[in-house]
């Protein structure tokens, strides 16, 4: 497994490969909502399995804070550490900057992970996409 930073337009479609496959054909979310106009100013990461896109994610600064976005990781890569090498990355990258803290909204479901990874829950549940999320933050 290797998580790159993408720096060229084949690893940029192969994030979004994956985000369309997690969250456009599996979660049910509009593409429109999952494309956004943000893409362009978002730093961007893909992890490949044995040289294929496996995962993704993005980031962006808001506020003086990192905003963490997008994580996905295929079915049948789940379960197999490719979530946390994803957010190491990008907690490496917000660390180069000089960011304080990162946070993210997560799909309620998903907590637990991040809770693993030293996020706390910071906000009641609200709905994005029709999937219900809570805003975490976690300082580094």
């Amino acid at each position: 497994m290797e998580v790159k930073i993408v720096s060229t337009e084949q690893e940029l479609q192969d994030a979004f490969s994956v985000r369309k496959l997690v969250f456009i054909h599996e979660q049910h979310v509009p593409e429109e909502e999952e494309i956004d106009q943000y893409e362009d100013e978002a730093a961007h990461f893909v992890l490949y399995d044995d040289g294929k896109p496996a995962g993704a994610g993005r980031f962006r600064t808001m506020d003086g804070v990192g905003k963490v976005e997008r994580i996905c990781v295929l079915q049948e890569n789940r379960k197999s550490g490719s979530g946390k090498a994803i957010m190491d990355k990008i907690e490496e990258y917000a660390k180069e900057q000089g960011l304080p803290a990162l946070k993210l909204n997560a799909q309620t479901q998903a907590i637990p992970f991040y809770e693993k990874l030293g996020y706390e829950v910071v906000s009641d549940e609200f709905m994005d996409a029709g999937i219900p999320h809570r805003t975490m933050k976690k300082t580094i």
